[in-house]
């Protein structure tokens, strides 16, 4: 490991005066960082503890929420207001990773963590231009079973691998940053990059820039919502596929629907053409289908993983039937 200083931030102004400039890392709850320090895959200089940033979840006067970066997995998950608003998040977070990961790891650290890609962990041996850009991307003609199937590129074909990210991609969360320049806004899908020729730029944060929370604006019809992980078992694994989806039926149609989509991309997956399709719609399994299809229709599948389309298909049309019940 490379040795590295720490200093511990006492609010978003200090974590930003420490944290600007080059060779500094946040660190949250650490659950990624010290895993890829550990690799020699990250190297930071210095480490700005920020776990005393805010870890309040508040509700907002409209009746969204707004979640403090510091605040753990697990106390969103308990937390009684997104229990009963917001329940396709609490099942995301509950399917990522374990028990004592979740104790651990926070909401800034769990959006901005980096893909599990194998060649990516394999700072010996592999080609990855997300660790050395213009290194080539050993997935590609390797073992990718696990890898994208929409938005990747011929430079990097990792995927995204939070669950809490897909829930907060479907609720249109938006995300707080402070900088040197001060404060901005700016939504969950807009946050992180696709690869194009640059898979080592990850986000648009600029240098220095600190996640310092995460709002959820009211959403009704979220209360009906569900979130669902296909994985090779059933615990502690990453998602082949994910599905989080809000739905909003009245008189037998689709009045307003929300989608995304995990496993599938470098980026938690906001599924617009299904929801365009969708909306106006008969909740039927028919109408479902014909929304699945349009967004995979332009689905690039790899020499391992092309079995993801359909898994993407009937996993997303199960989760929309869930949903519609009866009205189905």
């Amino acid at each position: 490991m490379t040795p590295f200083t720490y200093a511990r931030a006492a609010d978003a102004t200090d974590a930003v005066r420490q944290g600007g400039g080059t060779g500094a890392k946040y660190l949250g709850g650490g659950t990624n960082l010290v895993d890829l320090m550990r690799e020699t895959i990250e190297r930071p200089e210095r480490l700005v503890d920020v776990t005393g940033l805010s870890e309040t979840i508040a509700e907002l006067p409209d009746g969204g929420l707004l979640i403090g970066a510091a605040a753990r997995n697990t106390a969103v998950a308990e937390n009684r207001l997104v229990r009963h608003r917001y329940p396709m998040l609490v099942r995301a977070i509950v399917a990522g990773a374990s028990a004592q990961i979740r104790n651990m790891a926070t909401v800034g650290g769990n959006i901005l963590q980096r893909t599990r890609c194998s060649y990516f962990y394999d700072a010996a041996g592999s080609h990855c231009n997300k660790r050395r850009p213009g290194d080539g991307c050993d997935a590609m003609e390797g073992f990718n079973r696990n890898h994208a199937i929409l938005g990747a590129s011929t430079a990097c074909v990792a995927v995204h691998p939070s669950d809490m990210c897909v829930a907060l991609a479907a609720l249109d969360a938006v995300v707080h940053l402070r900088g040197a320049d001060g404060e901005r806004r700016l939504a969950l899908t807009d946050l992180h990059r696709l690869p194009a020729e640059r898979p080592d730029i990850e986000t648009v944060l600029e240098p220095g820039e600190l996640i310092t929370a995460i709002e959820l604006p009211a959403l009704p019809f979220a209360a009906r919502s569900a979130y669902r992980k296909v994985r090779d078992r059933s615990s502690y694994a990453f998602a082949l596929v994910s599905v989080a989806a809000a739905l909003e039926v009245e008189g037998g149609q689709v009045r307003d629907v929300r989608i995304a989509l995990g496993g599938v991309a470098p980026k938690p997956w906001r599924a617009e053409r299904a929801e365009t399709a969708l909306r106006g719609a008969p909740a039927t399994a028919a109408s479902f289908i014909a929304a699945a299809d349009a967004e995979l229709a332009g689905a690039k599948p790899l020499s391992g993983n092309a079995f993801k389309i359909e898994l993407a298909r009937r996993t997303l049309v199960a989760v929309l039937k869930e949903l519609a019940g009866e009205d189905a």
